[in-house]
């Protein structure tokens, strides 16, 4: 339960306050002298990065500018700053290394290389690191003491949404309070990861396997955001050998067993904490009994296969055969497969079971460890890369190829191509110049090809192959959701019936043959794994991936390359130092405002902003739940309009003006009922004085699910300027809310910006858009993309539609993908023409996962 206790582990009495802080001073900057000293290596070793030879040249530099005031330098030079981060106590966790050797049967004359190697595996005491992210105080209030369930306000349905809400934790909590002595306590389930990452594309050895530990106490957002909820614990062995052995069954058997082993090795200090409380300080400063367990283990399908000790092909989660793996099978279990190792022969269990009988997986040396229930669902490699990228983007060419002779099926090809290249600009959208034509795809490629894919091939496919697009991205989207509700869970099962029925498309027509894919497979086991593991978001491999740029591949870049796996280890004993500094400095409160500048309590900093692209922002500030834009901070000079009538004449609006006018009469009158198109104009204000415009605006909004700050926001910024970067001009879309009661697209109107402005009238500062409204196709979604379809709103006199409103009815901006028929684009047709080229748009509901959730 989680219940807080003292130092020596008696339990306190409800609402008992924590103990005080051991160091509360605000002038102690141990192992620095000061606040500059501090923030310069944190800027020079963690932000910047920056070689020793340029922190030498730096310092002398800055030297030169000391010397005739006799002040000193923070640092004589980069040895100086290495030493003082090495001599701080916070966040050290050494690195400590085990060798492990082949020791079992061999022949007298058998003298095979790797046999005779030794293999070195790096780690650090997870137990330790475990600790340290317990205590970590910037996310106190981002963590939960014990599991529960938790269910909506509206009709009280069962929801998930971080990991301590799954029923996998309750289990082992009911498991784990069957001993008297462990009552009271917070479990801790130790979450791993791991993955073989490459550094370099080059000559020699630059490939690394790193071991990464989180914990489930923390929530989703934390562990996708890193803030050290994310480690690396470990670096393992990767045998290698001469190419006359490397197929050997019994070097396969070593090189597997040898991952197992020093697993169980890395992990062995957690072990008698997982039946023993301990005492450990948490961010709260509470002290609290501990029972660590081991839980989720992040991989993609090659891990997983390793992990579950099974044969390639095969599900590690169920006994499906492989040669029809969609069929109802029974979940694998540790249980299961030990007594069918006891009875059966060890071939046997190879072609009828999929299992290793000559392996043991290392969670059989650790209580109520579970690898085949502990392996978790992986959006990126399941769904993103697998089924949508490897699989059905490569059935349509496959298709494409059977159905067409070479030469038409190679024209449709580069229309697709053509297609992706023509989607307009939008925020955290990477566009496809080229089309799809490039060699190294990644997970962050296919997942943007994965936003403009389906409108790009419809025309030139069949309908059930739109459908089967369309049932697979609501199957993604859905599983990314930040909470998933009991309905949530229905539409899942609904996309992934869909997704069956629509993908036999690819059977009938001899694209394949059998749907037998272990990745595709593995999405009828999502449901049962949201139940068990809440969100599948917060397990991702995405993840581990990312980590592996801080962990792995940015310090092997500043490296000298030598005996890189050192300098690498090093490098992250020093950068978890300085986040442990900063955590206690944020503590003691001594980091507020800048060092030149500390301002007053009632005037908080602006939230930090993370920048993604030059259109997007993660936003660490506080939740927010309504939606916010403002204008951006730089007006326009004298190169744009300083009047309506200037605005009209660059716009090409003639009554623009009497637009203005109208929105006066609506702004001033908010309770009248009357369209204000119906308003005669001789009870409008008219207003002849400046204004004042803009390229550009920002909203705020609360968007978990996607790319987002700590507190699930972000900040996009939506354009409207006459030439975007020297060149040509940029109008975003955007959603207007015209009716908050109506869910979705029924309350919403999509909207393009032609022009950001303001003006005062009578004293109060009216911030506007121009907009030419799009009006909708229909009273619903389109059947087959599952997009609500629009086109150029007409006024009178087929006039374009056009309207001035406040900026505050923006909700946020809007991405529209050309319908394209089944007509061949031109060449020469560029992704800025987009918005101006096509008769009738889809909404695209797949730009994000917000935009999923509201269009």
């Amino acid at each position: 339960t989680g219940r807080p206790c003292d130092v020596n582990g008696v339990f306190l009495p409800p609402g008992a306050p924590p103990p005080s802080p051991e160091n509360l001073t605000t002038n102690d900057w141990t192992p620095f002298r000061n606040r500059t000293e501090f923030e310069t290596a944190e800027f020079l070793y963690k932000h910047n990065q920056m070689p020793a030879g340029q922190i030498d040249r730096l310092l002398d530099l800055w030297a030169s500018t000391l010397a005739k005031h006799n002040d000193n330098l923070p640092f004589a030079d980069h040895r100086d700053l290495y030493h003082v981060i090495d001599s701080s106590p916070f966040g050290d966790v050494p690195w400590q290394r085990f060798t492990v050797a082949y020791d079992g049967e061999r022949l007298a004359d058998e003298h095979k290389p790797w046999m005779d190697g030794e293999y070195e595996v790096w780690f650090r005491d997870p137990r330790e690191v475990a600790r340290n992210m317990l205590a970590n105080s910037t996310y106190a209030n981002e963590m939960d003491y014990c599991p529960y369930r938790e269910y909506s306000t509206e009709g009280d349905k069962r929801q998930w949404k971080d990991f301590m809400s799954g029923d996998w934790v309750w289990d082992q909590a009911d498991e784990i309070a069957k001993d008297p002595s462990t009552l009271g306590s917070t479990f801790v389930p130790v979450i791993l990861g791991s993955d073989k990452t490459t550094v370099s594309v080059g000559t020699g050895n630059n490939e690394y396997y790193p071991l990464y530990a989180s914990i489930g106490n923390i929530h989703n957002n934390v562990r996708r955001a890193h803030r050290d909820g994310v480690a690396v614990i470990g670096f393992l062995a990767m045998p290698k050998t001469t190419q006359e052995h490397a197929e050997e069954p019994s070097f396969r058997r070593f090189r597997r067993q040898l991952f197992h082993s020093s697993l169980s090795k890395i992990l062995d200090p957690l072990k008698p904490g997982m039946t023993t409380p301990e005492v450990t300080r948490f961010g709260d400063g509470h002290y609290r009994h501990v029972i660590y367990g081991l839980g989720p283990y992040i991989a993609d399908y090659e891990e997983q296969v390793l992990l579950a000790c099974i044969v390639r092909n095969w599900c590690p989660k169920c006994v499906a055969n492989r040669e029809d793996l969609d069929e109802d099978a029974l979940p694998r279990s540790r249980e299961y497969t030990e007594a069918l190792v006891e009875e059966a022969p060890s071939g046997d269990l190879w072609e009828d079971f999929g299992i290793v009988a000559q392996l043991v997986p290392f969670t059989n040396d650790f209580p109520r460890a579970d690898i085949h229930q502990m392996i978790s669902p992986d959006i990126l490699h399941q769904l993103i890369k697998g089924a949508f990228k490897d699989h059905l983007v490569t059935w349509v060419e496959k298709y494409l190829r059977q159905t067409h002779n070479k030469r038409k099926a190679q024209k449709i090809m580069d229309d697709i191509d053509r297609r992706i290249a023509a989607v307009a600009s939008f925020s955290g959208l990477r566009r496809f110049p080229q089309g799809r034509g490039f060699k190294q795809w990644t997970g962050d490629d296919s997942k943007a090809l994965m936003k403009v894919y389906l409108p790009a091939i419809e025309g030139h496919v069949p309908q059930d192959v739109v459908r089967t697009f369309r049932a697979l991205l609501d199957f993604c989207y859905l599983v990314r959701r930040n909470i998933i509700t009991e309905d949530s869970l229905l539409q899942i099962e609904d996309a992934l019936s869909r997704f069956h029925r629509y993908r036999e498309i690819f059977r009938t027509t001899g694209v394949v043959l059998h749907f037998s894919l272990p990745r595709q497979h593995s999405l009828m086991h999502y449901v049962r794994n949201i139940r068990l593991f809440a969100a599948p978001n917060g397990l991702c491999s995405s993840i581990t991936e990312n980590k592996h740029i801080k962990a792995v591949k940015e310090p092997w870049r500043r490296s000298s390359r030598f005996n890189a796996l050192g300098q690498i280890l090093l490098t992250n004993q020093r950068l978890d130092k300085l986040s442990a500094l900063r955590v206690d400095f944020t503590r003691r409160g001594m980091l507020t405002g800048t060092y030149m500048h500390v301002p007053a309590p009632a005037a908080p900093p602006p939230p930090p902003l993370i920048n993604i692209d030059v259109d997007l922002d993660i936003d660490d500030g506080p939740t927010v739940l309504q939606a916010f834009v403002t204008l951006a901070k730089t007006r326009q000079g004298k190169n744009r309009a300083q009047t309506i009538p200037e605005l009209a004449e660059e716009l090409d609006i003639p009554h623009l003006s009497d637009l203005l006018r109208r929105f006066l009469f609506q702004q001033m009158h908010p309770d009248d009922p009357r369209d204000p198109s119906n308003v005669p104009l001789s009870e409008c204000p008219l207003y002849l004085s400046k204004i004042a415009v803009f390229n550009s605006a920002s909203s705020r909004f609360y968007a978990p699910s996607d790319l987002s700050g700590i507190g699930g926001m972000r900040t996009e910024h939506i354009r409207s300027c006459p030439s975007w970067r020297g060149g040509h001009s940029r109008n975003d879309c955007v959603f207007v809310n015209t009716d908050s009661s109506l869910p979705g697209m029924q309350g919403l109107e999509v909207a393009r910006v032609c022009a950001f402005f303001s003006f005062q009238y009578r004293g109060e500062v009216y911030p506007c858009v121009v907009v030419r409204w799009f009006d909708k196709i229909g009273d619903a979604a389109d059947e087959d993309t599952g997009m609500w379809m629009v086109r150029p709103g007409e006024g009178a006199n087929n006039t374009a539609g056009y309207a001035i409103i406040h900026i505050d009815a923006i909700y946020r901006a809007a991405h529209l993908i050309p319908v394209y028929g089944t007509e061949f684009l031109p060449p020469e047709l560029k992704f800025y023409h987009s918005y101006d080229a096509f008769r009738a748009y889809y909404v695209n509901k797949y730009a994000d996962h917000h935009a999923f959730e509201i269009a």
